[in-house]
């Protein structure tokens, strides 16, 4: 049924473009603060099962940049931004660039912090949504690659959403962004780069231009979803973080203190040639890592199905995935 109103709203939205109470000790009186397990509790496999088989259905033919595919989960997109409360980043919800001959869309939205902290923060929060496409009349959905990762970033931002109406408030501002063309030499990682070097980006509350410098870290979310490919033998409830080393503490208290117990990788898969590679080479977070932002990239690895017609929805483990999420909610909660 969700997967069946999600096509009915696309089609109409193309047709139109084209508390859990805690105490706060830094109060003189006790007040009630929602908890973070206030938002945990919108986090429903089901709901991630229907959102990825939707961004693989036929009807997207695999989301390959510059297609109508790719447009109309473009919209889609818009559409889950809207309806986390989420504010464009200027005119539109859409940045177009171009790569190759073909028109690129970054979907870009902005949920703002307390603002009480004098100079104003940022964090990306960033996942691609295009995949390879149909080559030689065979679908690539890309379940993993990469709609595990749009996925969760758009849960994500229903959380803090939630938290929002509950009267929480965070100190930071996050920027959420459905990066196109990874799979087109990460071009739409390289426009959002520009984007910020020529000074396009300004903050839709203060209007001041959002620099690099107030960037606190660029979040890449790729590849998601998958248990098939461990870092040990039997933990299928892993997660993995690259960095340089930032932020590595904040996931261990998160993991630990939300008591979600995950087997925790700060490498990839111990191999220090495939960490650098993975962090610093290639992916959207080379982008991010070559801009000289603080960037963290998390995923579950690539497998075998990777990049193949067999990455379908059904490959996926969402009781997983929902761990997943939850944890990088929380460790957001600290790091903005």
């Amino acid at each position: 049924m969700k997967t069946n109103l999600n096509k009915f709203l696309i089609t109409i939205s193309f047709a139109a473009f084209l508390c859990i109470p805690e105490v706060s000790a830094q109060e003189p009186k006790t007040r009630m603060v929602p908890s973070g397990v206030n938002a945990e509790r919108i986090v429903n496999v089901e709901n991630l099962h229907a959102d990825v088989s939707f961004m693989t259905d036929t009807l997207y033919r695999g989301r390959e940049t510059g297609t109508r595919g790719a447009s109309e989960m473009a919209f889609w997109i818009a559409t889950r931004y809207m309806g986390a409360g989420l504010t464009p980043l200027g005119k539109d919800w859409s940045h177009s660039f171009r790569h190759g001959g073909r028109t690129g869309r970054n979907m870009v939205g902005f949920m703002p912090g307390g603002r009480n902290r004098g100079v104003e923060t940022y964090t990306i929060v960033a996942a691609h949504y295009d995949n390879l496409g149909m080559i030689e009349g065979r679908l690539f959905p890309g379940a993993d690659s990469n709609a595990s990762g749009v996925v969760a970033m758009l849960t994500v931002a229903d959380m803090f959403a939630r938290m929002k109406q509950l009267g929480r408030s965070y100190g930071g501002n996050i920027i959420f962004v459905a990066l196109d063309g990874k799979e087109k030499d990460s071009a739409g990682a390289e426009a959002l780069v520009r984007e910020l070097r020529s000074g396009a980006l300004k903050d839709p509350v203060s209007g001041e231009t959002i620099t690099e410098g107030r960037i606190r870290a660029a979040v890449v979310l790729d590849i998601l979803g998958s248990t098939l490919e461990p870092v040990d033998k039997g933990r299928p409830d892993y997660l993995i973080m690259l960095s340089d080393g930032r932020y590595v503490s904040d996931l261990k208290s998160a993991n630990g203190n939300q008591g979600l117990g995950l087997d925790l990788s700060f490498d990839y898969y111990g191999s220090r040639k495939f960490t650098e590679m993975f962090h610093g080479k290639i992916g959207d977070q080379a982008v991010f890592a070559s801009a000289g932002l603080p960037n963290i990239l998390f995923t579950s690895g690539i497998t075998m199905k990777t990049n193949k017609t067999s990455d379908t929805a059904e490959t996926l483990d969402y009781e997983i995935l929902a761990k997943r999420i939850k944890l990088i909610f929380h460790w957001l909660t600290k790091v903005i």
